[in-house]
């Protein structure tokens, strides 16, 4: 079989990585439009579950990430007052986290030693440019060249969250998973920091749209916005720089697709769906796709068959996720009101901020959506535990 994955990110290569070892007669090819080893963001998150799923699947790249990962233990919340900080409160729980820069080597390495091509400054592409390919798989991010040109048959759904975030770094190492947030005299700003790596720490920031334009965000250059939030969160930094690649103040870009694919093209990772960063989930879902889709095409006697059962078993599991990751995107955009109480109580709506009952109804009908009968509503019965306030 001639694969060709379009993107280099953790969905693309994880996918070429497996299909060589499933045969390594495949010819796969890798397209990516950055230059080898520049890529956006910082450190990304994954847990357990994602660790148990890459052991199964490819134990030496499993080996090679947790190599490097840093392991965070607890979550702190840390409220900011006029006249001084609350004590913080700890949330528990425990994580892994990794340079995306260094996950991506090791991804890039190992499909190399594999035999896999992997074309760095590649001309941006979609699924047509490659007619002789037996499977095109467009793992080319949120903002999809393939998933645009073919949108009306993958009938996608693309909104924007309203809070503004950007993704920056900092020498700052927050060892424990860090939730702070400050009062500015425009609103609330806050931010998700955690340690990726002896040297640096992730630090996304967000706020509302009001707070965004009342302290001038949308107006101030680069250097002084970030000044701005350094002088806002003096404290959680010790004094350190924030360190930005390039990355501007977003609003986050929700996708959802209603077929995962179209002929011999078949959409992974964010090109098929995104969740929040609040939950920490798109490199994680990102890989898991690419092991759906692996399994199923071993299980499989055709390729439109695979690409069927990649689609029913994927969708159904980030349903899960992405009904988690609305509510705490919701959350989040009202974070003014949820502020008012005490730090304790405040703390616990944010712990349990994924577990309210408000996403069972869309995900009811997402499941419903791609999966019939019985193994629907064993979904929607795993979604309901997954979701009940503990």
């Amino acid at each position: 079989m001639k694969i060709i994955c379009i993107g280099a990110g953790p969905a693309g290569l994880y996918f070429a990585i497996l299909s060589k070892l499933r045969d390594p007669a495949c010819e796969v090819t890798v397209v990516e439009r950055n230059p080898r080893g520049v890529t956006h963001g910082w450190g990304v998150v994954f847990w357990d579950d994602l660790v148990h799923g890459l052991r199964r699947s490819d134990p030496v790249t499993c080996a090679a990430i947790l190599d490097v990962a840093n392991q965070w233990h607890d979550q702190e919340v840390q409220v900011g007052r006029p006249s001084g900080a609350e004590k913080p409160a700890r949330m528990g729980g425990y994580g892994y986290s990794v340079g995306r820069a260094q996950l991506l080597d090791i991804l890039t390495r190992r499909a190399e030693s594999l035999g896999v091509k992997v074309e760095f400054e590649h001309s941006p592409v979609d699924a047509s440019d490659f007619p002789d390919a037996e499977l095109v798989v467009a793992a080319d991010g949120a903002g999809s060249v393939t998933r645009t040109r073919f949108a009306e048959h993958f009938k996608p759904t693309v909104e924007s969250a309203n809070n503004y975030y950007i993704w920056l770094g900092t020498r700052k190492l927050f060892n424990i998973f860090t939730f702070a947030f400050e009062e500015s005299p425009a609103g609330w700003v806050w931010l998700h920091g955690y340690r990726f790596s002896d040297e640096y720490s992730t630090c996304i920031f967000e706020c509302s749209p009001h707070t965004f334009a009342g302290l001038g965000l949308d107006t101030l250059s680069e250097e002084d916005g970030l000044a701005k939030i350094r002088s806002l969160f003096a404290r959680e930094l010790d004094g350190q720089e924030l360190i930005n690649k390039g990355s501007p103040w977003l609003r986050f870009t929700d996708v959802s697709n209603q077929h995962w694919y179209h002929g011999n093209m078949v959409l992974m990772g964010d090109a098929a769906h995104t969740t929040h960063f609040s939950i920490g989930s798109g490199t994680k879902l990102a890989m898991e796709d690419a092991i759906g889709l692996d399994v199923a095409l071993r299980g499989s006697e055709s390729l439109p068959d695979a690409l069927a059962t990649y689609q029913a078993d994927r969708s159904a599991a980030v349903a899960v996720r992405q009904a988690a990751a609305r509510t705490s995107t919701e959350w989040f955009e009202n974070v003014a009101e949820h502020i008012k109480t005490d730090p304790v109580r405040f703390s616990y709506a944010l712990r349990t901020r994924r577990e309210e009952a408000g996403g069972l109804s869309w995900l009811a009908h997402r499941a419903t959506q791609y999966r019939a009968g019985q193994t629907a509503r064993r979904w929607v019965s795993t979604a309901k535990r997954r979701l009940r306030p503990t």
